[in-house]
């Protein structure tokens, strides 16, 4: 947590996507650092560490999947709830990818910040 405020970490090559989570979880108490594709996410992940990963499956440099295989393959960042979000149908389909949770897109970002409060609840049991 970063000045008491649990820490989200948005990843989304979207500049309007990604602000427009920042923002809500920034007003629903988060503090919040951004990534726009997977290589930058894994450096930052791996540096701060945050409570919850919001992020997008089709990124430049480096994909949502091959980003949460690398996540999940470090003890540091392996436990980190995960929700991915992706505007195609089939997001998870023989890739074996291993986020607490998949939405898709297009879809309430009250959704998303009662998925991001679920996932930190659990976490503290």
């Amino acid at each position: 947590m970063l000045n008491d405020r649990p820490l989200a970490l948005v990843i989304d090559d979207s500049d309007d996507t990604r602000d427009m989570y920042a923002t809500a979880l920034y007003l629903d108490g988060f503090a919040v650092e951004e990534a726009c594709d997977g290589q930058e996410a894994l450096r930052k992940a791996r540096a701060v560490v945050p409570d919850v990963i919001i992020t997008d499956f089709l990124m430049p440099m480096m994909d949502g999947w091959e980003m949460i295989r690398h996540l999940r393959a470090d003890n540091r960042t392996r436990a980190i709830p995960i929700i991915a979000c992706s505007g195609a149908s089939w997001p998870t389909a023989g890739h074996g990818v291993k986020a607490d949770v998949v939405l898709q897109k297009p879809y309430p970002l009250d959704l998303l910040l009662l998925e991001v409060h679920g996932l930190l609840a659990r976490r503290a049991a």
